[in-house]
Parts: C-alpha cells; structure tokens; sequence
C-alpha cells in the first residue's frame, strides 16, 4: 500500500455508509497506482440464487461507457463474415476460430454467433463458460444481426449475472470525472431494480459498494442515490 492510499484510509472511516458523491470522490482518489484503475461496483442482492426465478442477468450499455477499447469476437460462416468485419469486429470467423478457442484463445472481451453457428460454439462452454463470454440468444449476442449487436458491444454494452447473491460489474475507469462515474453508478442501480423478481419481499438491493481496481470497497447509502 502506499503513503497517498494509506492516508486516505486512515482519515476514513470505511465501515460507514457514504452518499454516493463522496463515495464517487473517494473511489477516484483511492485509485493511487500508475495505472488507470477500473471502478468496480458490487451489489448484494435479497434473492435465493438457488431458486432459477430469482437469478438475475441481462446487459446493459452505460451512458458514458466503460472507458476502454472492447474487443469483439464474431463466429460466423463465411456469407456473414464481411459483414462483421464491416461493422467492426475484431476477430471474425467459423470453424478454425472455434478451434484456436478450443486450444485457449480468449484473447477478446465480448463474444458473438450467427444462429446458425451455436451447434459447433456450444461446445466451448468449458473454455467461453467461466469467462462469461459465452454467446446467448436471451443477451442478444446470438443474431443474425451482426452490426447491432457488434456496435452495441462496441459502445461499452456489458452483461451481468448474480453470483450467489452478488452482481458485480465495472463501471467506468479512474479518469472518469465524478459525474461520469456517478451517472453510470445510478444507471446500473436503476436497471437492476428494473430485475427485482416477483415474489421478493423488502428491499431488494441490500447493500451497495464501489471500489477501484486497488483500492477499498466504499458502502454506498443508498438513499442518497434514491434522491439524486
């Protein structure tokens, strides 16, 4: 840790809720390294993962974007590659791309499949699966509309899911200024309550953090976003 961190640590006391303003403040200026550090959100959410209904998943593209280059992978036959190429994939093909990821290749962040690709890219659910780059229909990423979907993954469009009782996600980067990060924060918010599933019964988000890359998690009142 360094002196810069340890000393925003000390004058804080991060077992406390912050409104989301100071939290946002504190999540830039935690971020101390030399590198720009993502900000991380982290919810804990009131549902039983182990019942299928309240499992929660989607996508969403924040309005101000995650801050970095994503790269897309496109499995297509060769009729629909040049269109993917042309609509700004980054690594485009069929049967020998599934097999350079079946050796390990996952060198992309977003993945995609024409329809009629998904019998032979199902069986990289071992290699895709864990990374949560898996292509599915219910996400948009299995279509026949290529550029959509690419320039949706593009424009900083991320899929979420719970683990357990957490959703987790990044939300923007350290050179953000504060109302990006903040704007983005309350987007995400407002797009899982949108997910609450029938039958839940209280608040659904319970707790609510945010954390650069390095840096400590900061408990977000969630009132104050409530009211923002």
């Amino acid at each position: 840790m360094n002196k810069r961190l340890k000393k925003i640590i000390d004058e804080n006391d991060f077992t406390k809720k912050f409104n989301i303003d100071e939290a946002v403040d504190l999540a830039i200026n935690t971020a101390t390294t030399k590198f720009d550090e993502t900000i991380d959100i982290c919810m804990n959410l009131n549902i039983d993962s182990k019942n299928g209904e309240q499992n929660v998943r989607g996508t969403i593209t924040l309005p101000k974007g995650l801050g970095k280059k994503v790269k897309v992978c496109v499995f297509a036959k060769e009729d629909k590659q040049q269109e993917a190429k042309d609509a700004g994939a980054d690594i485009v093909g069929g049967d020998e791309l599934i097999e350079k990821v079946e050796d390990g290749f996952t060198d992309f962040d977003r993945c995609i499949s024409t329809p009629d690709m998904m019998s032979k890219v199902g069986k990289l659910g071992k290699v895709l699966g864990p990374r949560s780059l898996m292509p599915n229909p219910k996400l948009g990423s299995v279509t026949n509309d290529l550029k959509k979907a690419i320039e949706d993954a593009k424009a900083g469009e991320i899929e979420y899911k719970n683990s357990d009782t957490l959703v987790q996600a990044g939300i923007g980067k350290s050179s953000f200024d504060k109302e990006e990060i903040k704007k983005n924060i309350i987007f995400f918010v407002e797009k899982i309550s949108k997910d609450k599933p029938s039958g839940i019964k209280g608040d659904f988000i319970k707790r609510l953090f945010i954390s650069p890359t390095m840096g400590p998690g900061i408990n977000i009142d969630l009132g104050s976003i409530n009211n923002s």
